[in-house]
């Protein structure tokens, strides 16, 4: 087929794009990270959850981020999670990572260990006298959660929970 000569040229451009496009590979958005930030406490794994706690009243201490199995019977008992890392607390938002033995459901219970004596401090009756949360920031002012409302699905490394901390 005779085709005009501006034609031909355009042809020939439209080839050489098409060729130059097999070779090089497709532009796509970047990949999410395949590590874990610095700092990610536990047992290390391949999975691991980014942990955002908002509303902390202070830079003093730590906030303690404790990781529980999908166990009712496990849940806030002496020895029941999985593990519990720490992290310097920051005032406003404190940043945290904790790896998760799996892919699957858990729990995450925090708490703002202000003094930094490592353990969740109560009054002489039993009330909270630091602050603390929960995934899925379920109501707590009839006391504690319900382990259903604070089950978290974790399908895959990287992803991240916001859990907003709350002061006695």
């Amino acid at each position: 087929m005779n085709l005009p000569v501006g034609f031909k040229a355009a042809a020939r451009f439209a080839s050489v794009l098409a060729a130059f496009s097999l070779l090089s590979p497709p532009v796509t958005a970047p990949a999410a990270s395949a590590s874990p930030p610095a700092g990610c406490t536990g047992p290390a794994s391949a999975h691991w959850l980014n942990v955002n706690v908002e509303g902390v009243r202070s830079s003093n201490g730590l906030i303690a981020i404790t990781l529980y199995a999908d166990n009712p019977r496990k849940f806030l008992v002496r020895h029941g999670s999985l593990y519990v890392g720490r992290v310097d607390a920051r005032q406003g938002v404190t940043h945290g990572c904790i790896f998760v033995p799996n892919p699957g459901v858990y729990v995450i219970a925090i708490y703002h260990d202000e003094n930094g004596n490592m353990k969740f401090d109560r009054s002489g009756i039993g009330f909270p006298e630091e602050g603390f949360g929960f995934t899925n920031n379920p109501a707590t002012l009839a006391g504690l959660p319900s382990f259903r409302s604070v089950r978290l699905n974790v399908p895959r490394a990287g992803l991240a929970t916001t859990i907003r901390m709350k002061y006695p």
